[in-house]
C-alpha cells in the first residue's frame, strides 16, 4: 500500500484477483482443470448428481461411493498438494455435494457425514470461505465458454456443475456470470478514479464516470433477461432449494454437524446460504461512490455476508472504501457535469436494486409458500430479503446529489 497524506492507493486489478474482461469470475478456463485419484473419483460423482438428486437417495449414494481418508491430517494434506485453480474446481464440486446431502431429501439432517464434512472445511479453510456453498463456488468459478476464442456473453458460456441441471437452472447462473464479466470494465475504472482525485483532475474523473454509465446500462439490460429461460416457478420448486445455507433457516433451526471435523468438536454449525448479494459487484460500487447503509439488522446481515466473498475480493471492496474520497470530491467541486455523471451512476445502482426487488418478489415472494427450508419470507442468506431489498434501495437513491 502507498499511504500518501493518508490516502490510499489501489494496487493493480490482478493483485486482487479480479480482471478488466472477466471482473470478479475467475481468469483460468475452468472446464481444463484436471484432479487425479480419489479427488477424480469425487468430481465423477458430483457431477452425476443431476443423475442421482431424481431417485430421492442422494444421500446414501454418497455416503456409500465417495471416497474417504482415515482422518483429517490425510485430507489436509491431499488438499495442500493441490494448485489454486484445482482447490477452487473442486471446492466447487464439493460445495455441491454438501448442498444436495442436505437439501436433496425431504428431511433436512442433524449431521453432515465425515466423507463431505472433512474435505469440505479443509477446501474452505485453504480458500478463506466458509465449509458450504459459496457465490463464488456457484457462479465465479462455475462457467466456462464454449469458444475459448469468443467473449464471455450469453451465447457463449455454460454452467460445469449442477444440481438438477435443465435450461431454468443454467440460465440463472450463467446471467450472474454475463453481468460479473460486464462489470469488469467498471471495476478497472475505479483506480484511475482514485488517482484523479489524489491530482484533483476533475476532467478525468467526469470521464471515467461517463465511461461507467454504460457499463451499467449493459449490466441492467443483462439482468432484465432472466426471465427469457428461468421460469420463476422452475427456479422456487427445482433451483432455489439447494442453495439455502444452515443459520436462520427454520428447517435447521441448531444448525448441522460437521462429523470428523475437529475444531468444531461435534458441535452444530451455522451458515448462510449463497445469495446473490454475497457478489462483490455492488458493494464496490457502494464504497466507490460513498453510499452507506444505516446501522440495523439488516446492515449487520450485508457485514456478515462479507465474509463469505473470496479473501481477494473482500480486500478490495475495502480498499476501495478506504481509498475513495469521490463522493466528497463530485459535492464539493460545483461541476455540472461531474455531479451528472456521479448521480447517473447511483441511480443505475438503484435501478439494479430495483430490478432485484421486481425478481425477488415474483421467483420468491409470490410462489406458494414452499417446504421448511424453503421460505417465501426468508431469503438463501436467511433474510426478510423484501424489506432488506427495499431498504437498500431506498439508501441508494437518497445518495443523489444536489446541483
Amino acid at each position: 500500500f502507498s499511504l500518501d497524506s493518508h490516502k490510499m492507493t489501489l494496487l493493480e486489478l490482478q493483485d486482487y484477483d479480479i480482471s478488466a474482461d472477466k471482473g470478479f469470475l475467475c481468469d483460468y478456463n475452468a472446464d481444463l482443470i484436471t484432479l487425479s485419484g480419489a479427488l477424480a473419483t469425487a468430481r465423477k460423482i458430483a457431477m452425476a448428481l443431476p443423475s442421482i438428486l431424481p431417485s430421492g437417495r442422494v444421500r446414501q449414494y454418497l455416503k456409500d461411493n465417495l471416497p474417504g481418508h482415515a482422518n483429517e491430517q490425510e485430507w489436509q494434506k491431499e488438499i495442500s498438494s493441490l494448485d489454486d485453480h484445482q482447490a477452487r474446481m473442486l471446492m466447487v464440486h464439493y460445495s455441491f455435494m454438501v448442498q444436495a446431502y442436505v437439501w436433496g431429501e425431504d428431511e433436512a439432517p442433524e449431521i453432515l457425514p465425515e466423507k463431505l464434512a472433512v474435505p469440505m472445511c479443509c477446501l474452505a479453510e485453504r480458500l478463506g470461505q466458509q465449509p458450504l456453498l459459496p457465490y463464488s463456488g456457484y457462479v465465479l468459478d462455475n462457467w466456462a465458454k464454449l469458444n475459448n476464442d469468443g467473449d464471455v456473453d450469453l451465447d457463449n458460456i455454460y454452467m460445469i456443475q449442477n444440481f438438477l441441471g435443465g435450461q431454468d437452472e443454467n440460465w440463472f447462473v450463467l446471467i450472474h456470470v454475463a453481468i460479473e464479466a460486464r462489470a469488469g470494465e467498471c471495476l478497472a475504472l475505479m483506480k484511475p478514479i482514485v488517482e484523479a482525485i489524489e491530482n484533483n483532475d476533475a476532467d478525468s474523473v467526469t470521464d471515467c464516470l461517463n465511461k461507467m454509465a454504460p457499463v451499467w446500462g449493459d449490466i441492467i439490460d443483462i439482468f432484465k433477461r432472466m426471465p427469457e429461460r428461468c421460469d420463476p416457478y422452475v427456479y422456487f420448486e427445482r433451483v432455489r432449494p439447494y442453495i439455502h445455507g444452515w443459520r436462520d433457516n427454520p428447517a435447521l433451526p441448531n444448525g448441522i454437524i460437521y462429523e470428523g471435523v475437529d475444531k468444531y468438536a461435534g458441535k452444530p454449525q451455522t451458515f448462510r446460504g449463497q445469495t446473490g448479494s454475497q457478489s462483490s459487484i455492488v458493494p464496490t460500487m457502494d464504497a466507490l461512490l460513498g453510499i452507506g447503509h444505516a446501522a440495523d439488522p439488516l446492515k449487520t446481515f450485508l457485514d456478515q455476508l462479507h465474509i463469505y466473498r473470496p479473501p481477494s475480493h473482500r480486500r478490495f471492496i475495502d480498499d476501495v472504501r478506504q481509498a475513495s474520497t469521490l463522493r466528497e470530491f463530485v459535492k464539493s467541486s460545483g461541476n455540472a457535469a461531474m455531479i451528472d455523471g456521479y448521480n447517473h451512476l447511483v441511480k443505475a445502482v438503484s435501478d439494479f436494486r430495483t430490478q432485484h426487488l421486481l425478481y425477488a418478489a415474483n421467483y420468491i415472494n409470490k410462489q406458494k409458500r414452499g417446504a421448511a427450508g424453503n421460505d417465501t419470507e426468508v431469503g438463501t442468506g436467511g433474510t426478510p430479503f423484501m424489506k432488506y431489498l427495499k431498504k437498500h434501495r431506498d439508501e441508494t437513491s437518497n445518495n443523489l446529489l444536489p446541483y
